[in-house]
């Protein structure tokens, strides 16, 4: 993984429409007016129809980009259970999520603009070519870019079947030494240090670096930043990585 020079813009983006009938994940409201890409569920992992439309229409009124966030048919642990899917299979899955989204951005006068795969799916994708290839031609079939890890199997993916592929890296998560973000089961993996996750978002912002959970430095390639929308005081972290984006100099734009 390479460096990159110091950034003057950088899109900042977060996992949302994670709600599911009476169930209530985030606060999309105030989450929206602070980042400028939305990653909103497709329905496998979270997000019903209702909430879905909900999202598009919110995005379109703050006017933040939108993108479809597929994940394994995984409701109940909420797309974070590793899974093995058979790849023709997983392109149809993927295929059905992102098109459902569509229909419904259409619907509001809005459109998808890109795919970031969710949790398990994510990290499977960094590793797996075959699992990699399959999201990559889901996104090739719906004429979408993807959003996902630098120096990973799905940007090969991603370069074999022509698609755009944006590098994204983030602020709120812990890095192993190899690049990949540290298992959500290990102590310090989601971080939750507000005055941290602005710094750690600006130094990776101005220096394509970061701190790995061991304490050595690596390197990423970043287009695009995340906080995620469903880890506690997720709004703050937010407004806070927005604010020393802006005083440093950076300015936050969508890259769809």
């Amino acid at each position: 993984m390479g460096s990159v020079a110091r950034r003057t813009r950088i899109d900042l983006n977060s996992d949302l429409g994670e709600s599911f009938g009476a169930w209530r994940m985030g606060d999309d409201a105030a989450m929206l007016p602070l980042v400028t890409s939305a990653n909103l569920a497709c329905g496998f992992h979270a997000g019903d129809p209702a909430t879905m439309l909900d999202g598009v229409r919110l995005a379109a009124e703050h006017g933040v980009a939108i993108g479809a966030h597929p994940s394994y048919r995984d409701l109940a642990g909420f797309g974070r259970r590793a899974m093995d899917v058979a790849e023709r299979d997983l392109h149809a899955d993927v295929l059905y999520q992102v098109s459902a989204l569509a229909g419904i951005a259409a619907s509001a006068g809005t459109r998808v603009r890109y795919v970031k795969p969710h949790g398990a799916l994510y990290n499977r994708i960094a590793v797996d070519p075959g699992q990699a290839r399959a999201v990559a031609r889901a996104a090739a079939d719906a004429g979408l870019p993807l959003l996902g890890p630098a120096g990973s199997a799905i940007e090969e993916a991603a370069a074999e079947v022509g698609v755009h592929f944006v590098r994204e890296a983030f602020a709120d998560r812990a890095y192993l030494p190899d690049g990949r973000l540290a298992p959500r089961t290990e102590p310090g993996a989601v971080l939750t240090e507000v005055p941290a996750i602005a710094e750690r978002a600006v130094r990776l912002a101005e220096t394509g670096t970061v701190e790995a959970i061991d304490g050595s430095v690596l390197a990423l390639a970043v287009d695009s930043l995340c906080v995620h929308g469903d880890t506690p005081g997720a709004v703050a972290m937010a407004r806070a990585v927005r604010e020393a984006l802006g005083s440093a100099g950076i300015e936050a734009a969508a890259f769809a």
